[in-house]
Protein backbone atom coordinates (compact mmCIF):
# COMPACT_ATOMS: atom_id res chain seq x y z
CA UNK A 1 0.00 0.00 0.00
CA UNK A 2 1.24 3.77 -1.38
CA UNK A 3 1.78 5.88 1.54
CA UNK A 4 0.96 9.73 0.90
CA UNK A 5 2.15 12.47 2.43
CA UNK A 6 0.83 13.65 5.03
CA UNK A 7 -2.22 16.06 4.68
CA UNK A 8 -1.19 19.58 4.90
CA UNK A 9 -1.20 21.05 8.05
CA UNK A 10 -1.67 25.05 9.41
CA UNK A 11 1.64 26.86 10.20
CA UNK A 12 0.15 28.06 12.69
CA UNK A 13 -2.10 27.16 15.84
CA UNK A 14 -5.02 29.49 15.42
CA UNK A 15 -6.21 31.40 18.55
CA UNK A 16 -9.86 31.37 17.19
CA UNK A 17 -11.97 29.13 15.29
CA UNK A 18 -15.46 27.36 15.28
CA UNK A 19 -14.54 23.93 15.91
CA UNK A 20 -11.71 21.86 17.64
CA UNK A 21 -11.00 18.18 16.97
CA UNK A 22 -9.06 16.58 19.86
CA UNK A 23 -7.59 13.48 18.19
CA UNK A 24 -7.02 12.41 14.62
CA UNK A 25 -6.99 8.09 14.76
CA UNK A 26 -9.76 6.69 13.07
CA UNK A 27 -12.33 8.83 15.03
CA UNK A 28 -11.27 11.75 14.29
CA UNK A 29 -10.96 11.54 11.30
CA UNK A 30 -13.88 10.92 10.23
CA UNK A 31 -15.94 13.66 12.02
CA UNK A 32 -12.95 16.21 10.18
CA UNK A 33 -13.91 14.91 6.86
CA UNK A 34 -17.71 15.38 7.78
CA UNK A 35 -17.16 18.75 9.11
CA UNK A 36 -14.89 19.93 6.05
CA UNK A 37 -17.41 18.56 3.83
CA UNK A 38 -19.96 21.16 5.75
CA UNK A 39 -17.79 23.90 5.43
CA UNK A 40 -16.88 24.10 8.83
CA UNK A 41 -14.00 26.51 10.50
CA UNK A 42 -12.38 23.48 12.45
CA UNK A 43 -8.74 22.12 13.39
CA UNK A 44 -7.40 19.10 14.48
CA UNK A 45 -5.31 18.08 17.29
CA UNK A 46 -3.40 15.23 18.15
CA UNK A 47 -0.74 14.26 20.23
CA UNK A 48 1.72 11.77 18.57
CA UNK A 49 4.07 12.36 15.60
CA UNK A 50 2.33 10.11 13.08
CA UNK A 51 -0.76 9.33 12.03
CA UNK A 52 -1.96 5.78 13.15
CA UNK A 53 0.50 5.75 16.24
CA UNK A 54 -1.30 4.07 18.57
CA UNK A 55 -1.95 1.07 15.88
CA UNK A 56 1.97 0.99 15.27
CA UNK A 57 2.59 0.13 18.92
CA UNK A 58 0.05 -2.77 18.79
CA UNK A 59 1.97 -6.16 18.94
CA UNK A 60 3.96 -7.08 15.62
CA UNK A 61 1.56 -9.70 14.16
CA UNK A 62 -1.54 -8.42 14.86
CA UNK A 63 -4.13 -8.11 11.77
CA UNK A 64 -7.60 -7.05 11.75
CA UNK A 65 -10.87 -9.58 12.59
CA UNK A 66 -13.11 -7.27 10.39
CA UNK A 67 -12.17 -7.74 6.68
CA UNK A 68 -10.76 -4.67 4.29
CA UNK A 69 -14.90 -4.23 3.34
CA UNK A 70 -15.20 -3.42 6.93
CA UNK A 71 -12.23 -1.70 7.95
CA UNK A 72 -12.69 1.82 5.95
CA UNK A 73 -13.72 5.41 7.07
CA UNK A 74 -16.63 6.94 5.21
CA UNK A 75 -15.92 8.04 1.72
CA UNK A 76 -12.67 6.66 0.83
CA UNK A 77 -12.53 2.59 1.13
CA UNK A 78 -9.99 0.53 2.42
CA UNK A 79 -7.43 -0.55 -0.23
CA UNK A 80 -7.22 -4.17 -1.83
CA UNK A 81 -9.35 -7.13 -2.09
CA UNK A 82 -12.62 -6.45 -0.13
CA UNK A 83 -12.67 -9.73 1.55
CA UNK A 84 -8.84 -10.11 3.26
CA UNK A 85 -7.89 -9.19 6.78
CA UNK A 86 -5.33 -6.19 6.45
CA UNK A 87 -2.00 -6.40 8.97
CA UNK A 88 -2.26 -3.46 11.45
CA UNK A 89 0.44 -1.61 9.79
CA UNK A 90 -1.56 -1.23 7.14
CA UNK A 91 -3.60 0.86 9.30
CA UNK A 92 -1.54 4.01 9.61
CA UNK A 93 -0.80 3.73 5.92
CA UNK A 94 -4.58 4.40 4.95
CA UNK A 95 -4.99 7.04 7.74
CA UNK A 96 -1.96 8.93 6.03
CA UNK A 97 -4.17 8.30 2.91
CA UNK A 98 -7.11 9.16 4.36
CA UNK A 99 -5.93 12.48 5.72
CA UNK A 100 -4.22 13.92 2.21
CA UNK A 101 -7.19 13.16 0.06
CA UNK A 102 -9.37 14.75 1.90
CA UNK A 103 -6.62 17.54 2.74
CA UNK A 104 -7.56 17.45 6.89
CA UNK A 105 -6.27 20.43 8.94
CA UNK A 106 -3.96 18.41 11.70
CA UNK A 107 -1.54 19.79 13.98
CA UNK A 108 0.56 16.93 14.68
CA UNK A 109 2.94 15.99 18.28
CA UNK A 110 0.41 18.68 19.39
CA UNK A 111 -1.01 16.84 22.88
CA UNK A 112 -4.18 18.75 24.71
CA UNK A 113 -3.15 19.44 28.13
CA UNK A 114 -6.94 20.88 29.27
CA UNK A 115 -10.11 21.98 27.99
CA UNK A 116 -12.43 24.69 30.41
CA UNK A 117 -15.51 26.30 29.74
CA UNK A 118 -14.69 30.14 29.34
CA UNK A 119 -18.05 31.51 29.07
CA UNK A 120 -19.74 30.92 26.08
CA UNK A 121 -16.90 28.89 24.55
CA UNK A 122 -13.52 26.39 25.26
CA UNK A 123 -10.35 27.01 26.39
CA UNK A 124 -8.25 24.28 24.38
CA UNK A 125 -4.65 24.56 25.93
CA UNK A 126 -1.94 22.62 24.07
CA UNK A 127 2.24 23.43 25.73
CA UNK A 128 2.42 25.87 23.08
CA UNK A 129 -1.10 27.88 22.62
CA UNK A 130 -4.41 28.26 23.81
CA UNK A 131 -7.20 28.33 21.73
CA UNK A 132 -11.18 29.61 22.27
CA UNK A 133 -13.36 27.22 20.17
CA UNK A 134 -17.13 27.72 20.41
CA UNK A 135 -17.81 23.56 20.07
CA UNK A 136 -14.81 20.77 20.78
CA UNK A 137 -15.10 17.10 19.44
CA UNK A 138 -13.10 14.51 21.69
CA UNK A 139 -12.13 11.98 19.44
CA UNK A 140 -9.60 10.28 21.57
CA UNK A 141 -10.57 6.79 21.35
CA UNK A 142 -12.02 3.84 23.41
CA UNK A 143 -8.67 2.50 24.76
CA UNK A 144 -6.78 5.00 26.31
CA UNK A 145 -5.29 4.31 29.85
CA UNK A 146 -3.95 0.32 30.00
CA UNK A 147 -5.93 -1.41 33.61
CA UNK A 148 -3.64 -3.78 35.67
CA UNK A 149 -5.45 -5.14 38.42
CA UNK A 150 -3.76 -3.12 41.75
CA UNK A 151 -2.83 -6.81 43.31
CA UNK A 152 -0.61 -6.61 40.82
CA UNK A 153 1.96 -4.98 42.76
CA UNK A 154 2.40 -7.84 45.15
CA UNK A 155 4.08 -9.87 42.60
CA UNK A 156 7.54 -10.69 43.13
CA UNK A 157 10.00 -8.30 40.82
CA UNK A 158 11.57 -11.60 39.69
CA UNK A 159 8.31 -12.05 37.67
CA UNK A 160 8.01 -10.32 34.32
CA UNK A 161 4.70 -8.39 33.85
CA UNK A 162 3.52 -6.56 31.26
CA UNK A 163 0.37 -5.37 29.93
CA UNK A 164 -0.91 -6.41 26.04
CA UNK A 165 -0.91 -2.56 25.31
CA UNK A 166 3.19 -3.24 25.88
CA UNK A 167 3.35 -6.46 24.16
CA UNK A 168 5.41 -6.66 20.80
CA UNK A 169 6.55 -10.00 20.27
CA UNK A 170 7.72 -12.98 21.63
CA UNK A 171 11.45 -12.05 21.93
CA UNK A 172 10.29 -9.83 24.85
CA UNK A 173 9.00 -12.42 27.21
CA UNK A 174 12.24 -14.48 28.84
CA UNK A 175 12.10 -18.17 29.03
CA UNK A 176 9.30 -19.98 31.39
CA UNK A 177 5.41 -20.27 32.57
CA UNK A 178 3.51 -17.53 31.07
CA UNK A 179 -0.08 -16.80 32.45
CA UNK A 180 -2.61 -14.68 30.15
CA UNK A 181 -4.61 -12.87 32.42
CA UNK A 182 -7.78 -12.23 29.91
CA UNK A 183 -9.36 -14.06 27.48
CA UNK A 184 -11.23 -11.59 25.25
CA UNK A 185 -9.64 -10.73 21.58
CA UNK A 186 -6.04 -9.92 22.38
CA UNK A 187 -5.52 -12.00 25.16
CA UNK A 188 -6.68 -15.36 23.19
CA UNK A 189 -4.66 -13.88 19.58
CA UNK A 190 -1.36 -13.35 21.98
CA UNK A 191 -1.62 -16.65 23.71
CA UNK A 192 -1.83 -18.68 20.58
CA UNK A 193 1.26 -16.85 19.27
CA UNK A 194 3.28 -17.08 22.44
CA UNK A 195 2.40 -20.48 22.65
CA UNK A 196 4.66 -21.79 19.76
CA UNK A 197 8.00 -20.66 22.03
CA UNK A 198 5.94 -20.39 25.20
CA UNK A 199 4.22 -22.78 27.62
CA UNK A 200 0.85 -20.68 28.16
CA UNK A 201 -1.96 -20.83 30.56
CA UNK A 202 -5.15 -18.09 29.97
CA UNK A 203 -6.41 -17.58 32.91
CA UNK A 204 -10.05 -16.63 31.80
CA UNK A 205 -11.89 -13.55 31.86
CA UNK A 206 -15.70 -13.05 32.00
CA UNK A 207 -17.37 -15.51 29.81
CA UNK A 208 -17.94 -14.11 26.13
CA UNK A 209 -19.77 -15.76 23.39
CA UNK A 210 -17.94 -16.81 20.10
CA UNK A 211 -17.72 -15.84 16.52
CA UNK A 212 -16.78 -17.89 13.47
CA UNK A 213 -14.26 -15.44 11.25
CA UNK A 214 -16.58 -16.38 8.53
CA UNK A 215 -20.11 -17.89 8.19
CA UNK A 216 -21.27 -19.68 5.55
CA UNK A 217 -18.64 -18.28 3.17
CA UNK A 218 -19.01 -14.50 4.27
CA UNK A 219 -17.42 -12.67 6.64
CA UNK A 220 -18.80 -12.21 10.20
CA UNK A 221 -19.04 -8.52 10.02
CA UNK A 222 -21.03 -9.07 6.96
CA UNK A 223 -23.93 -11.13 9.47
CA UNK A 224 -23.69 -8.42 11.96
CA UNK A 225 -23.97 -5.80 9.73
CA UNK A 226 -26.78 -6.84 7.67
CA UNK A 227 -28.67 -7.78 10.60
CA UNK A 228 -28.16 -4.84 12.23
CA UNK A 229 -26.99 -5.97 15.49
CA UNK A 230 -24.32 -3.54 14.85
CA UNK A 231 -26.27 -0.42 14.25
CA UNK A 232 -28.83 -1.44 17.70
CA UNK A 233 -28.94 1.35 19.79
CA UNK A 234 -27.09 0.87 23.09
CA UNK A 235 -29.59 2.82 25.33
CA UNK A 236 -33.24 1.05 24.20
CA UNK A 237 -35.04 -1.70 26.36
CA UNK A 238 -33.91 -4.08 24.03
CA UNK A 239 -30.79 -3.14 23.56
CA UNK A 240 -30.26 -3.99 27.52
CA UNK A 241 -32.17 -7.18 27.13
CA UNK A 242 -29.60 -8.05 24.24
CA UNK A 243 -26.48 -6.80 26.61
CA UNK A 244 -23.40 -9.23 26.09
CA UNK A 245 -19.91 -9.04 26.01
CA UNK A 246 -18.26 -8.26 23.20
CA UNK A 247 -17.28 -11.70 21.35
CA UNK A 248 -14.29 -13.18 20.51
CA UNK A 249 -13.62 -13.84 16.56
CA UNK A 250 -11.87 -16.39 14.91
CA UNK A 251 -10.39 -17.87 17.96
CA UNK A 252 -11.55 -21.64 17.99
CA UNK A 253 -10.83 -22.71 21.83
CA UNK A 254 -10.75 -26.47 20.99
CA UNK A 255 -8.00 -26.33 19.00
CA UNK A 256 -6.25 -23.27 21.47
CA UNK A 257 -6.69 -25.87 24.06
CA UNK A 258 -4.73 -28.17 22.48
CA UNK A 259 -1.46 -25.72 22.69
CA UNK A 260 -2.25 -24.00 26.39
CA UNK A 261 -3.65 -24.36 29.60
CA UNK A 262 -7.04 -22.81 30.72
CA UNK A 263 -7.82 -21.41 34.38
CA UNK A 264 -10.47 -19.49 35.73
CA UNK A 265 -10.24 -15.69 36.36
CA UNK A 266 -7.40 -14.26 38.46
CA UNK A 267 -8.38 -12.78 41.84
CA UNK A 268 -5.28 -12.49 43.63
CA UNK A 269 -1.70 -12.42 44.45
CA UNK A 270 -0.46 -14.90 47.26
CA UNK A 271 3.06 -16.28 47.75
CA UNK A 272 4.40 -14.87 44.83
CA UNK A 273 1.75 -16.82 42.57
CA UNK A 274 -1.81 -16.01 40.83
CA UNK A 275 -4.66 -17.01 42.34
CA UNK A 276 -7.56 -18.12 40.53
CA UNK A 277 -11.24 -17.99 41.37
CA UNK A 278 -11.26 -22.00 42.45
CA UNK A 279 -8.29 -21.60 44.31
CA UNK A 280 -5.69 -22.76 42.51
CA UNK A 281 -2.66 -21.44 42.20
CA UNK A 282 -0.17 -20.43 39.24
CA UNK A 283 3.27 -20.26 39.55
CA UNK A 284 4.21 -18.18 35.98
CA UNK A 285 7.60 -16.77 35.09
CA UNK A 286 5.40 -13.76 33.54
CA UNK A 287 2.28 -12.61 33.58
CA UNK A 288 0.85 -10.51 30.52
CA UNK A 289 -2.35 -8.53 31.63
CA UNK A 290 -4.63 -8.93 28.76
CA UNK A 291 -7.33 -6.73 31.26
CA UNK A 292 -8.54 -4.14 28.86
CA UNK A 293 -8.41 0.04 29.02
CA UNK A 294 -10.24 2.82 30.95
CA UNK A 295 -10.76 6.26 29.40
CA UNK A 296 -8.68 9.13 31.14
CA UNK A 297 -10.59 12.51 31.16
CA UNK A 298 -8.46 14.12 33.58
CA UNK A 299 -7.63 16.94 30.84
CA UNK A 300 -11.38 17.85 31.32
CA UNK A 301 -11.83 20.81 33.82
CA UNK A 302 -13.81 19.40 36.60
CA UNK A 303 -17.12 22.21 35.27
CA UNK A 304 -16.97 19.77 32.45
CA UNK A 305 -17.94 16.45 33.83
CA UNK A 306 -20.54 15.00 35.82
CA UNK A 307 -21.26 14.30 39.27
CA UNK A 308 -19.93 10.46 38.92
CA UNK A 309 -16.30 11.95 37.24
CA UNK A 310 -17.77 11.48 33.42
CA UNK A 311 -18.29 13.24 30.65
CA UNK A 312 -22.21 14.61 29.77
CA UNK A 313 -23.27 13.34 26.58
CA UNK A 314 -26.45 11.89 24.66
CA UNK A 315 -24.78 9.68 22.14
CA UNK A 316 -21.71 11.74 21.13
CA UNK A 317 -23.73 14.99 21.15
CA UNK A 318 -23.53 17.42 24.05
CA UNK A 319 -25.83 20.02 25.01
CA UNK A 320 -23.16 22.24 25.74
CA UNK A 321 -21.28 22.02 22.86
CA UNK A 322 -18.89 19.20 24.08
CA UNK A 323 -19.18 16.77 22.10
CA UNK A 324 -17.34 12.79 21.66
CA UNK A 325 -17.04 10.59 19.06
CA UNK A 326 -15.58 6.70 19.10
CA UNK A 327 -16.26 6.00 22.76
CA UNK A 328 -16.70 2.27 23.51
CA UNK A 329 -20.60 1.49 22.78
CA UNK A 330 -21.17 5.55 23.02
CA UNK A 331 -24.14 4.90 20.58
CA UNK A 332 -24.11 1.28 19.45
CA UNK A 333 -21.73 -1.80 19.28
CA UNK A 334 -20.10 -0.64 16.31
CA UNK A 335 -19.14 3.09 17.64
CA UNK A 336 -15.04 2.16 18.56
CA UNK A 337 -15.03 -0.28 15.31
CA UNK A 338 -12.83 1.24 13.00
CA UNK A 339 -15.26 0.78 9.87
CA UNK A 340 -18.33 1.44 11.95
CA UNK A 341 -17.12 4.78 13.21
CA UNK A 342 -18.05 6.95 10.80
CA UNK A 343 -22.11 6.41 11.45
CA UNK A 344 -21.78 8.27 14.63
CA UNK A 345 -18.79 10.74 13.00
CA UNK A 346 -21.47 11.70 10.56
CA UNK A 347 -24.20 12.23 12.73
CA UNK A 348 -22.21 14.22 15.35
CA UNK A 349 -20.23 16.11 12.84
CA UNK A 350 -24.19 16.92 11.31
CA UNK A 351 -24.94 18.26 14.35
CA UNK A 352 -22.01 20.45 15.29
CA UNK A 353 -22.00 21.84 11.73
CA UNK A 354 -25.44 22.85 12.40
CA UNK A 355 -25.06 24.61 15.36
CA UNK A 356 -21.37 26.06 14.10
CA UNK A 357 -23.91 27.63 11.15
CA UNK A 358 -26.60 28.75 13.98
Amino acid sequence: MSSPSPSPVKRELPADIDVVVIGAGQAGLAVGRTLQQAGVDFVMLDAEAELGAAWTRRWDSLQLFTSARYSGLPGLPFPGDPDRYPKKDEVPAYFRSYAATFALPIHLDTPVVSVHRSGDAFTVTTPAARITARQVVAAVGAFQTPVIPAFSQRLPASVTQLHSHAYRNPAQIPAGKVAVVGSANSGLQIATELSRTHEVVVCKGRRQPRLPQRILGRDAFWWLSKSGILRLPTNTPLARRLAMPDPVVGTRLDALARQVGFAERVVDVADGQLVTADGRRIDATTVLWATGYRNDWSWLGAELLGADGMPQHDAGIGADGLHFVGLYRMRNRGSALLGFVGRDAERVGAEVARRARR
